[in-house]
């Protein structure tokens, strides 16, 4: 994206900026509808007609009654009231609002910078646009899974739909850089040692969805041990090597903490690199990812050890969007850069 009107390029970097914020908002909140159950509350898509709650008795009795005909309240929440589901609605309303208003947030301003500069200046900010609609399919594709033969979402599914959040986080955050920093010829590392560190941390967000999916961080509330062992008892070491692996939660916990060891020995080996070449211009921001990756792996231990307590939990997925973003960070600025000898 080449903007070279200063004023338009400051109007574009604001908007991406709150873009950005109310993304990480929407990824929080996301976040906290899976933690309190509430993602198949909403049984039904309504693309415009939902915009609106339930203003009224007969329209809250309404929304109960479809969410008393799915398994999740046949088999589980059999006894829940029409207070206790209004809980369960609010956080599922409030996740399908913001997607909404991400849509209209963004398209909006998109199409009026389109007329000030082009199509063709703008064609990776429409990419960005598809995928944020796309995520809307994703999303109702994932609460489908939860409404005929079982009593949650497919863990796969949330996956794809928590992953495909962060990309699009992460192209709006280069983006902006993109428009606010300046291209050097500072030297740097070589780019596939940031990369393969930033595909790391995104498919430790794949399998933390799977914990989160199955419950998984509710089972092994012990670290750095699962139960009396490394790994856990109740399994054997052979079916960690077979496609099930990915539906077992003792073994997705197992996989979880051992990407985390992965990853920081990673993000050290990164470390010594950078200070061992003297890559002076990568020094904050190295020493950011590593001070947010430290608190990550402190606050998965704590989510392990209060078995996935909300707080806990909630915030282990917070830091992981600033962990991200930190990441991206460092990935942009070792970007067009003079490789070191």
């Amino acid at each position: 994206m080449y903007i070279e009107n200063t004023i338009t390029k400051n109007y574009i970097s604001f908007w991406l900026a709150l873009m950005f914020w109310i993304i990480s908002l929407m990824i929080v909140v996301g976040g906290l509808t899976r933690l309190t159950d509430s993602g198949l509350s909403i049984t039904q898509w309504q693309l415009f007609s939902g915009i609106l709650p339930p203003l009224n008795n007969n329209e809250w009795n309404n929304y109960f009654d479809l969410y008393k005909k799915i398994p999740e309240f046949t088999e589980q929440n059999y006894s829940m009231t029409l207070n206790e589901f209004k809980v369960i609605f609010w956080w599922e309303w409030a996740h399908r609002f913001l997607g909404r208003l991400i849509g209209i947030l963004f398209l909006l301003p998109l199409l009026f910078f389109t007329f000030k500069e082009g199509l063709k200046n703008l064609l990776n900010l429409y990419v960005i646009f598809f995928l944020i609609c796309f995520q809307g399919f994703i999303g109702w594709y994932m609460v489908s899974s939860g409404l005929v033969d079982r009593v949650d979402v497919s863990h796969f599914r949330l996956s794809v739909h928590l992953i495909l959040a962060f990309i699009i986080l992460s192209l709006i955050l280069w983006n902006y850089l993109n428009l606010k920093i300046k291209n050097n010829t500072n030297v740097k590392l070589r780019y596939y040692f940031p990369l393969f560190f930033l595909f790391l941390i995104f498919c430790q967000i794949i399998i933390g969805a799977f914990v989160s999916g199955m419950d998984a961080g509710q089972i092994y509330n012990s670290w750095p041990l699962m139960g009396s062992s490394y790994f856990p008892d109740d399994n054997n070491f052979v079916n960690i090597f077979k496609f099930s692996a990915f539906s077992d939660p003792s073994l997705v916990q197992f996989m979880h903490r051992n990407l985390a060891y992965i990853i920081f020995i990673f993000f050290l080996f990164i470390l010594v690199k950078i200070y061992r070449c003297k890559l002076k211009n990568l020094y904050l921001a190295i020493n950011i990812v590593g001070v947010l990756l430290f608190i990550q792996i402190l606050l998965g231990v704590f989510t392990l050890l209060y078995g996935a307590q909300i707080f806990f939990a909630s915030m282990h997925q917070l830091t992981s969007i600033f962990l991200v973003s930190s990441s991206v960070y460092l990935l942009y600025l070792n970007t067009n850069q003079r490789l070191s000898g």
